[in-house]
């Protein structure tokens, strides 16, 4: 065996002047990364490593050139005018299923965490006078708080943010980034040292992650991001912090813990708990490595240049602009979830009475089957419900048609992300579908102006200079970004204030829908909600820009990417595109670890049966208990 490994591990898997995975003299040949990613890059070993600053593409824009945050548009009246999308669905033209930013957020928590401390206090303008407002705030602002420095920045030189976490794509969402939190998740003791610990990650009796008081006092467990109604003791825990956020992040965070106990499962009593650890963590680092470049961005579009081997030149580190601009695809985001299944799936009880109560629409099929619709709102912060439901149950309801990733927003995540809608007297409750009842919520917090803001926060390029930044031409007109006729509002239209067309509501009205095929959708159809692809306001998207930046040079970052007329076949416009197949494939190339560049994972699977070649549906069936089609990426309709 011992000669197996020095072999193995001598040779180059893939690629001229690609350097192999080797293990060092007298060390286990199963190990390989570091927690928090330091040492993957033996020439720089602090590359990609937790607690390091985000690397940068373009140069930092402050307003002094030092850290003050750059003017422009309240991100509120903005995200009013351009992210609202009044409550009209628009789905993704390639029929991306939910599996696509679901899948995208989990891999998002696995490489960029900025640091979470609140620091300068820089809230949010909120106009109740706005005639674009719909929802309530009591609070009176939309709170905000900026981004700690890094250390030694900010002062004499530019202000640089810190990644948290490993850049690596390597399951930290997993395991976590040190000791003390693996520690805790794997099944043994807890004294600072995962080693001693039995090869399992610690789950419930029926295959879910444990809650925070899982070994007694919930305030000795790894600390983890709250929210909606979740408190600290009842929150699910796992390797990346925000593991709660939403139902579909916990169900694949749960779905990876299960794969990994499934692989330490198969694997021969011959081999120390310490290895059957390294093993299995080595293996679901590489599947979900496997999916993320043969699945998922292959379906998004995303076409990457060919793998050439891993290059210890080349720098892995998250870029500030992929973590603050390029990767946040929140309109992606569906504003519930759909299930059908065996009636007998639940109880009378729950079908009559806790479903209803919790804002979830219960239809029960002539086939014998029922169908749950879960809002988001009820989604957020709440690991209960996941269980109440169930795990393949959910997983299921992700292959339905996504969103488009454009400017706009559905309004849980535009207007009350987090909140908890307070009792509306309606029965069933219904503050969440099919639209967000604004009465129902008592503030305002906008994923869309968070986006704006964090961009000035983390010194974002403009739009026109990130573009330069990436390789592309700068836009010289408002119509170049949306790809529109015309950055004029009507003039004849009867329904428009030709005096103020910017702040009139009816500026935002869909006067046309059409479907995937080009075929024009009636507007108050049932086919409107549940086909449209593209949509045609009563004023174009380039007009509102030219009316609230005057000049594309003002543009900031966010906003005009979003806004980009779609290059054919992807998710994405050209900026966007840009930064994904820059930064994935940086990820790819400077890993040392990366599985097209990592013998010992042929061994694994020669010697022990266990492959990391698995589609996301693979893992579903094995570790979920459900059949789907080959490529969940693809909605199943």
């Amino acid at each position: 065996m011992r000669g197996l490994w020095t072999v193995l591990l001598a040779t180059t898997l893939v690629g001229t002047g690609a350097s192999a995975v080797t293990a060092a003299p007298g060390s286990d040949p199963f190990s390989g990364r570091t927690l928090d990613g330091s040492g993957n890059n033996v020439a720089h070993p602090t590359w990609g490593q937790a607690g390091t600053q985000f690397s940068r593409v373009g140069s930092p824009n402050y307003a002094d050139g030092i850290g003050q945050m750059v003017s422009g548009p309240s991100p509120r009246y903005l995200s009013n005018r351009i992210f609202n999308d009044g409550g009209q669905n628009l789905f993704s033209e390639n029929n991306v299923s939910q599996w696509g930013w679901a899948w995208g957020q989990f891999v998002d928590h696995d490489i960029d965490l900025r640091n979470e401390t609140a620091a300068e206090s820089a809230n949010m303008q909120y106009n109740k006078q706005d005639p674009l407002e719909a929802f309530n705030n009591n609070l009176g602002t939309i709170g905000f708080a900026r981004t700690p420095a890094a250390p030694g920045t900010g002062v004499n030189t530019p202000r640089q943010q810190i990644n948290t976490i490993s850049s690596y794509l390597d399951g930290s969402q997993v395991y976590g980034v040190s000791n003390s939190r693996l520690d805790w998740l794997r099944d043994g003791t807890v004294d600072g040292d995962p080693s001693n610990n039995a090869a399992t990650l610690m789950m419930t009796p029926d295959g879910y992650l444990p809650r925070a008081n899982a070994r007694g006092d919930a305030s000795t467990a790894p600390p983890m991001d709250l929210f909606g109604a979740l408190t600290a003791s009842d929150a699910a825990v796992a390797g990346d912090v925000r593991a709660n956020e939403n139902l579909a992040l916990t169900a694949i965070q749960t779905l990876f813990a299960r794969e990994h106990n499934r692989i330490v499962a198969a694997l021969p009593d011959s081999l120390s708990a310490e290895q059957k650890f390294e093993i299995a963590r080595r293996v679901v680092g590489a599947e979900i490595q496997y999916i993320t470049y043969n699945q998922f961005l292959p379906t998004l579009g995303v076409n990457l240049a060919p793998y050439r081997g891993y290059s210890s030149s080349v720098n892995a580190s998250i870029s500030n602009e992929f973590a603050t601009v390029g990767y946040r695809a929140h309109s992606m985001v569906h504003g519930e979830f759909e299930t059908t299944v065996p009636a007998d799936t639940y109880t009378d009880n729950q079908l009559n009475n806790t479903f209803p109560a919790e804002g979830i629409t219960v239809v029960r099929n002539a086939d014998g089957t029922v169908s749950l619709t879960i809002p988001l709102v009820d989604a957020f912060g709440n690991p209960d419900l996941l269980q109440q439901i169930g795990e393949g149950p959910f997983l299921q309801s992700l292959g339905e048609h996504q969103y488009k990733n454009d400017e706009q927003l559905d309004n849980s995540m535009r207007s009350v992300l987090f909140e908890v809608p307070k009792p509306h007297g309606i029965n069933p409750p219904t503050c969440g579908s099919p639209v967000i009842k604004p009465s129902c919520f008592t503030g305002v917090s906008d994923v869309g102006a968070d986006d704006v803001q964090r961009g000035r926060d983390h010194g974002m390029p403009s739009y026109n200079d990130m573009r330069r930044a990436y390789g592309l031409a700068p836009v010289r007109s408002f119509t170049q970004i949306t790809g529109e006729s015309t950055d004029q509002f009507p003039t004849n239209d009867p329904k428009i204030d030709p005096k103020d067309p910017i702040d009139d509501p009816n500026s935002l009205d869909f006067v046309q829908l059409r479907d995937a095929q080009g075929n024009v959708i009636p507007l108050d159809s049932a086919a409107a909600q549940e086909d449209a692809v593209t949509g045609v306001r009563r004023t174009t998207l380039a007009a509102r820009l030219k009316a609230i930046y005057g000049n594309v040079n003002n543009i900031d970052a966010f906003v005009g990417m979003v806004s980009e007329k779609h290059v054919s076949g992807t998710e994405f416009g050209p900026l966007q595109l840009a930064i994904w197949k820059k930064q994935f494939e940086a990820l790819r190339d400077g890993d040392r670890f990366f599985y097209l560049n990592d013998p010992v994972l042929q061994t694994i699977s020669q010697t022990y049966g266990i492959d990391y070649r698995h589609t996301l549906a693979d893992l579903l069936n094995l570790d979920a208990g459900i059949t789907t089609q080959a490529n969940v990426f693809k909605a199943a309709n």
